[in-house]
């Protein structure tokens, strides 16, 4: 699976392009399910025990998605930094750049730790908690969420290794750790031989272990890689490369605190509806969330796509593989909507036998199937702003859906014309719609890439040994 960057740059027919974005995306749409089903396999088991656990569960990842926010910024950052200095042949910035965003994860991550050891509490409580699902879901915050640097370790290295074109390596390893993790979720909540049953801290320890392993296994997939590999002298901070990270991700940081800020009061209105209505919504968003493997591979494809083809200022080309990406992605997520829209009763079934449970599952999966099209639109379109350089658009884009859109119908609908869960979710779908009509129209009438980081203005042009004129081998891309 392996393509020439200098063959990428070149201009190709549609079914070459379609070729090369499947190369891509694939590997990451099959990353993004096993990723995803750690979640899954969580809630599945955790609601063999109770519906507090899948409460607690729940909670505890709304808040880490808080520390995702400012992690996976710190990947988007380094995943255009690295695409675009590929696509301009500067390796050794790109190189560079990679290393400084992994010492910028790592402090952070450890910073991020250090707050859950002391204000885990404090923090759960935001969430409007009973003192029931309160006490269950402190010990697995902390358990989860001290060791930090692991996530934020794992995002970096996974959007180092897809900006240089391999979206493979960071696909094997979550296939690793996600077998590792089912073993490790059965064994330790349920018990096995002489490991006795630990429950929802078994859940903990093994989403800790799993991370740890997807770490050590992402380290050494960059060590054996030919094209961005770590050099001693570049894990001394430098301010230049930390400030570009932060300018470029502090954007995208923005856009998920806002979606995630959001995100904790609209919970704390669906926590007014009751436990067995906020563990519906848990277990529905749990098994949705699987549809969003297919946007995000996109996602993934065109943020690299987008990226190299801005780096060498082929803006058209850039805006052709945006369009293939974002059909690809409305193609099969339309067909995965329907599947949700069908069968969203049934596999609600697996997670409860509570029949009120189960029917708010189905309304809500109905609507979300219905929604599949236009989350392809956002979720593909931002990763092709976010590729182009232009990653404020996107947070102020998704400010104004949180705010003025989901939060405000959720409770209008849910809660004030008394809809339920599926007044929470029918708002949830108009803010995916807005905000894909209006991503769409920016996207459409130009203007969406930005130039002020492109590489090619930065004096510094190096390339691999081994290249020639003819054929850039320094940028081979391992798709």
């Amino acid at each position: 699976m392996n393509v020439d960057n200098h063959r990428l740059k070149s201009n190709k027919t549609l079914n070459e392009k379609i070729k090369i974005t499947l190369l891509l995306a694939l590997p990451a749409v099959i990353e993004n399910f096993f990723q995803q089903s750690i979640g899954f396999v969580d809630t599945y088991f955790v609601s063999k025990i109770g519906l507090v656990e899948v409460s607690a569960v729940g909670v505890t990842n709304a808040l880490l998605a808080i520390y995702f926010a400012i992690f996976m910024a710190i990947g988007v950052a380094v995943n255009v930094y690295v695409s675009n200095f590929l696509g301009a042949n500067k390796i050794e910035k790109a190189r560079h750049i990679a290393q400084q965003a992994v010492v910028m994860a790592f402090i952070l991550g450890v910073l991020s730790g250090l707050t859950t050891l002391f204000f885990a509490e404090p923090l759960l409580r935001l969430m409007g908690i009973t003192p029931d699902v309160l006490a269950v879901a402190a010990v697995y915050f902390r358990i989860v969420a001290i060791p930090s640097f692991l996530m934020s370790l794992t995002f970096v290295f996974s959007s180092i290794l897809r900006g240089s074109g391999n979206t493979k390596a960071p696909m094997i390893v979550s296939i690793v750790i996600n077998i590792f993790h089912v073993l490790l979720d059965f064994v330790l909540i349920f018990g096995f031989a002489f490991i006795p049953a630990l429950g929802i801290v078994g859940a903990a320890w093994a989403t800790v272990i799993a991370r740890l392993i997807g770490v050590v296994g992402l380290y050494f997939y960059i060590t054996k890689s030919k094209l961005i590999f770590f050099k001693k002298e570049y894990w001394k901070i430098d301010w230049g490369h930390q400030w570009e990270l932060v300018t470029l991700g502090s954007p995208a940081a923005g856009e998920r605190l806002v979606m995630r800020a959001g995100q904790i009061v609209y919970f704390g209105l669906i926590v007014a509806l009751g436990t067995n209505s906020f563990a519906a919504h848990q277990i529905a968003g749990n098994i949705e969330v699987l549809s969003y493997m297919i946007g995000y591979g996109f996602a993934t494809a065109a943020t690299i796509l987008v990226g190299q083809q801005v780096g060498a200022h082929k803006y058209e080309e850039a805006k052709s593989y945006a369009q293939l990406c974002t059909f690809l992605s409305v193609s099969f997520m339309a067909v995965l909507g329907i599947f949700l829209f069908f069968l969203g009763e049934w596999i609600g079934s697996f997670f409860t036998n509570d029949p009120e449970v189960i029917n708010d599952i189905k309304i809500a999966l109905q609507i979300s199937g219905l929604s599949q099209p236009f989350l392809a639109i956002v979720l593909v379109l931002t990763g092709a702003f976010q590729g182009a350089n232009n990653t404020k658009f996107p947070m102020y884009l998704t400010a104004v859906g949180m705010w003025g859109v989901r939060t405000l119908f959720i409770y209008i609908l849910g809660l004030y014309l008394g809809w339920g869960l599926g007044g929470v979710w029918l708002a949830i779908g108009l803010d995916i719609l807005f905000k894909a009509i209006v991503l769409w129209m920016k996207f459409t009438r130009g203007k969406w890439i930005s130039t002020k980081t492109d590489p090619k203005r930065d004096p510094e042009s190096e390339c691999h040994p081994q290249s020639t004129k003819e054929n850039m081998s320094c940028c081979v891309n391992n798709y």
